[in-house]
């Protein structure tokens, strides 16, 4: 007879073997539920919702930068990778999602009470600016890049090395490979903590802010909700089966659950970028084409970022009674999708984005800026879904770019 100690404990099993969506959702229930019976220890808790991010932000810059580096690096001439077909997809995907935002503007007009922004913001001028922004950011600093989290520096000096190390020898892109795995297997490790992350996460948010505060802010959250998941569920399903002629739900709705759930709750595409890059792993893509395509969706593939400038803004343009026709919001959808892709990746960075847009209607940038208060007041569940959108759209657009995702799907 076996010894009931030679018995796997079932609890452990599920803890380091089960499924890390389940996982999630216990963490979540359990969050709510603390912070309805108990608000102070719920705000206690938020330690580990804050350790949980801290460490993804940490870990996500040093892993893209080794990623991409040792891909390149490690290339074989003649492989192909899919990163054009993803690049039109992102670009795509991002003006759609600004296209849909301005046609339900228009059949759901929004005014909004402005109030007073934040003084110390610092937004952009003009496109102009963004687009200088991005050229900048490219020639940063390596090192100041990294320690930043400014992920087209760390993608540019990435891309550098590798092709110079293309000439290296085999033992030093043999390192190099060797630092992308521990890199990885650390990842792995601290995204085995999500749970807790999120249940500390969801605890302290509910018991700070709550949902009250929302309610004046209901019909605009409406319209933006209702645009990121109708994107969600039927723009970027378009797409994707435009470029695969299947049915791409399968693949939608895996993204949606092992990206979009995590995204919700960190609220950055940038801490996000390991958990799309265990994903892809798990999709059977090809390292060399996700080790760039991932970072670089965090980047400029922001369909979340581009409905939430355009909502705003055009909710700003009824309040003031400014008319708006065809061309003008045709342009504003083009304006709206190339500020979204200088969005920086962390929370709330796409509301700075907002007097650019306000710029192409003579709003003020005191004006403006009212508006990116109204967004900071409805950040909690805007932001979070505009995240997960962003981010889990990452996942969706390289597997639908390489093809071979699909068949893998669960």
């Amino acid at each position: 007879m076996a010894s009931s100690a030679s018995k796997p404990n079932p609890l452990l099993q599920f803890v380091t073997n089960g499924s890390l969506v389940m996982q999630i959702v216990i963490g979540l229930v359990a969050g709510v539920v603390l912070a309805y019976v108990s608000p102070d220890a719920a705000r206690a808790v938020s330690l580990l919702g804050n350790l949980f991010v801290t460490a993804l932000k940490s870990i996500a810059p040093l892993l893209v930068f080794v990623l991409v580096a040792a891909s390149i690096a490690n290339h074989q001439k003649g492989a192909k990778t899919q990163l054009g077909p993803i690049l039109i997809l992102y670009l795509v995907g991002t003006f759609a999602a600004a296209v849909v935002a301005v046609g339900a503007s228009f059949l759901f007009p929004l005014t909004i009470q402005l109030q007073l922004g934040d003084s110390t913001l610092n937004p952009p001028s003009g496109v102009i600016e963004v687009l200088r922004n991005l050229l900048m950011s490219v020639v940063d600093n390596p090192v100041h890049a990294l320690l930043e989290a400014n992920y087209i520096g760390i993608l540019a000096w990435a891309v550098g090395l590798g092709i110079a190390l293309r000439h290296a020898h085999g033992s030093t892109k043999n390192v190099m490979s060797d630092l992308s795995l521990g890199l990885s297997y650390i990842v792995r490790i601290v995204i085995r903590m999500a749970p807790i992350g999120i249940f500390g996460l969801v605890a302290a948010t509910i018991a700070e802010t709550g949902f009250a505060s929302l309610l004046d802010y209901v019909r605009l959250l409406a319209v933006l909700l209702g645009c990121m998941v109708f994107v969600a569920l039927v723009v970027n399903p378009l797409i994707v089966f435009s470029r695969l002629r299947a049915n791409p739900y399968p693949l939608v709705f895996t993204c949606l659950r092992e990206s979009g759930v995590t995204a919700f709750f960190t609220r950055s595409s940038a801490a996000n970028i390991p958990v799309n890059m265990a994903l892809c792993e798990k999709l059977g893509l090809e390292e060399d084409t996700y080790s760039v395509s991932i970072p670089l969706g965090a980047t400029i593939n922001m369909a979340g970022a581009a409905i939430t400038i355009t909502v705003l803004t055009l909710a700003a343009v009824n309040t003031l009674g400014v008319s708006v026709d065809f061309f003008t919001a045709l342009l504003l959808s083009i304006v709206a999708a190339v500020c979204a892709c200088g969005a920086s990746g962390v929370a709330g960075g796409s509301l700075l984005l907002i007097p650019v847009a306000c710029s192409l209607f003579g709003i003020s940038n005191d004006l403006a800026m009212q508006v990116v208060g109204v967004g900071f007041i409805i950040g909690v569940l805007q932001d979070s879904a505009e995240t997960a959108l962003n981010s889990s759209t990452d996942v969706l657009f390289t597997a639908a770019g390489s093809y071979r995702a699909v068949a893998n799907a669960g």
